[in-house]
C-alpha cells in the first residue's frame, strides 16, 4: 500500500514556530546572563589570583556592559537586513567562545580584554532574540511571554548560582567559565527549529540610505529609549552585581548561603517577570512597570538590613520579584515602540547604549563600600534608592504602544 502522507496543518506549525521562537529568545538570553554572572560569584577569588582589589575587578562587569552597544549595533543591522536566525547563531557561538577563553586567562589585562569581548556578544544576543520572539507572537499575549523572555535573565543568574555552588568550592573559578561555553549547542537549535518572522519580511531592509532615513526620523523616540534603559539598568546592576560581595565580604555568609540567597531571589525574579509581564497585557506597560519599581523601593530596608539570613532571604525575594518584574515588560515594551524597519536594530542598540551610561554602577558602588569606608550595605542602599526613583521618572515620562500590530499598516512601521 502506498504511505499516506499526514496533511499539514498551517496553524499547528505556526504555533509550534512561535513556541520555538520564544524558546530560543529564553534560552539565548539565559545563556548569555549565565555566562555574565558566574563572574559576579568570583570577582573575590579571580582578584586574589591576579593581585587586583575588588574595585579593579568590578571593571571587568563594567567592561562587558561597556561594549555591549557595539555588538547590538553590528548584529542589529544584520538581522534587520538578513533576518534574525543566522545573526542570533553567529551571536551565540561568539559568545561562548569568548567565555571559554575567559577561563584560560594568564593574568588580569588578558581577562579583561576578553571580557570586554564578551560584552560584544552579550550586545548583541538580546536585540536579536527579542524581536525575533516578539515578532512571532499574537499581540494578545505579548506581555506575559514578554515577562517569559526577560526572565531568561533571571533564569541564567540562578543557573550560574546553582554551578557556582556545586563547582567553585571544588575546582576553583576557572571550570565556570568552561562550563560556560555549552550555550553554543543552542545555534543548532534555532538553524533547525525557528522560521524568519513574517514582520520582518514585510518590513526587511533593502535599502541602507531609507534605513538611515527612518533612524533619523525617529532619533526623538529612540533618545527616550536610552534614557529609560539607562534607568532601568542601573536598577537591575545596582541591585544585583554586588549583591553576592556584600553577602559574603560584608555578611560572611558561606558560598552555599549566597549561593541559597541569589537563588531564591532569582525564583522572585522569574514570577515576578511573568506576574508584570501579564499585569502589562491587562493594565499597560508603563503602570506595571511604575508599580513594580515604586514597590521594590519599599522592599530596600529588607533587603539589605534584615538581621537574620531568612528575613534577608525573603528581602532578596521581594527585591527581584520588583526589579525583575519592572524588566519583563521591557521586551514587548521596546518593540512595540520602535519602528518595523527598525526592530533589529533599535530597540536592541537603545538598550545596550541605556547599558553604556550604567555600566559603571557596580563599581561606584564598589568605590564607596571600600574607599569611603561605607560599607557595601550603605553603598547598595542608597544606590539602589536613587536609580529606583530615576527609574520611576523615567517610566511616567515615556509614550507607550501597547499590543500595536507589527504586521498591518497601522503599525506605524517606518
Amino acid at each position: 500500500m502506498p504511505t499516506r502522507v499526514p496533511s499539514r496543518d498551517p496553524a499547528r506549525e505556526e504555533r509550534a514556530n512561535q513556541r520555538n521562537a520564544v524558546l530560543a529568545g529564553f534560552l539565548g538570553w539565559t545563556l548569555d546572563a549565565f555566562d555574565f554572572f558566574l563572574l559576579v560569584f568570583v570577582l573575590v577569588p579571580i582578584g586574589a589570583e591576579f593581585h587586583r582589589s575588588v574595585p579593579e575587578m568590578a571593571l571587568a562587569l563594567t567592561a562587558s556592559l561597556a561594549f555591549r552597544p557595539v555588538g547590538a549595533a553590528i548584529f542589529g543591522l544584520l538581522a534587520d537586513r538578513w533576518g534574525r536566525r543566522l545573526p542570533l547563531m553567529l551571536d551565540i557561538v561568539f559568545y561562548a567562545a569568548i567565555e571559554v577563553l575567559s577561563g584560560l586567562a594568564p593574568n588580569y589585562t588578558v581577562f579583561l580584554i576578553l571580557r570586554a569581548l564578551y560584552g560584544i556578544g552579550m550586545g548583541g544576543e538580546w536585540g536579536v532574540g527579542a524581536s525575533l520572539a516578539m515578532e512571532s507572537v499574537t499581540p494578545k499575549w505579548r506581555g506575559v511571554l514578554s515577562g517569559v523572555l526577560q526572565e531568561g535573565y533571571a533564569c541564567g543568574y540562578l543557573l550560574a548560582a546553582l554551578v557556582y555552588g556545586s563547582v567553585f568550592p571544588h575546582w576553583g573559578w576557572r571550570p565556570l567559565f568552561f562550563i560556560g561555553g555549552l550555550p553554543a549547542l543552542l545555534a543548532l537549535f534555532v538553524r533547525a527549529k525557528v522560521k524568519e518572522p513574517e514582520a520582518w519580511k514585510q518590513s526587511r531592509t533593502r535599502d541602507w540610505k531609507q534605513y538611515g532615513q527612518a533612524i533619523r526620523r525617529n532619533w526623538k523616540r529612540f533618545g527616550y529609549i536610552v534614557i529609560l534603559m539607562m534607568a532601568m539598568n542601573l536598577i537591575s546592576h545596582g541591585t544585583q552585581d554586588l549583591y553576592p560581595t556584600f553577602l559574603s565580604a560584608q555578611r560572611h555568609f558561606h558560598p552555599h548561603a549566597v549561593a541559597t540567597l541569589t537563588i531564591i531571589s532569582m525564583v522572585g525574579a522569574i514570577l515576578g517577570g511573568l506576574a508584570f509581564g501579564l499585569l502589562s497585557d491587562r493594565r499597560g506597560r508603563r503602570r506595571a512597570m511604575l508599580v513594580a519599581v515604586v514597590t521594590a523601593l519599599a522592599a530596600i530596608p529588607l533587603w539589605i538590613y534584615a538581621p537574620t539570613l531568612r528575613w534577608l532571604a525573603v528581602g532578596a525575594f521581594l527585591m527581584q520579584f520588583m526589579v525583575q518584574g519592572a524588566w519583563g515588560v521591557i521586551p514587548a515594551h521596546l518593540n512595540e515602540l520602535s519602528p518595523g524597519a527598525l526592530r533589529g536594530f533599535f530597540p536592541g542598540f537603545a538598550y545596550q547604549l541605556g547599558v553604556l551610561l550604567a555600566s559603571g554602577v557596580q563599581t561606584l558602588e564598589a568605590w564607596m563600600a571600600v574607599r569611603m569606608a561605607m560599607g557595601y550595605a550603605e553603598a547598595l542602599a542608597l544606590v539602589g534608592a536613587a536609580v529606583l526613583i530615576l527609574g520611576a521618572v523615567a517610566i511616567a515620562a515615556g509614550p507607550e504602544a501597547r499590543g500595536v500590530s507589527f504586521v498591518s499598516p497601522s503599525s506605524g512601521e517606518a
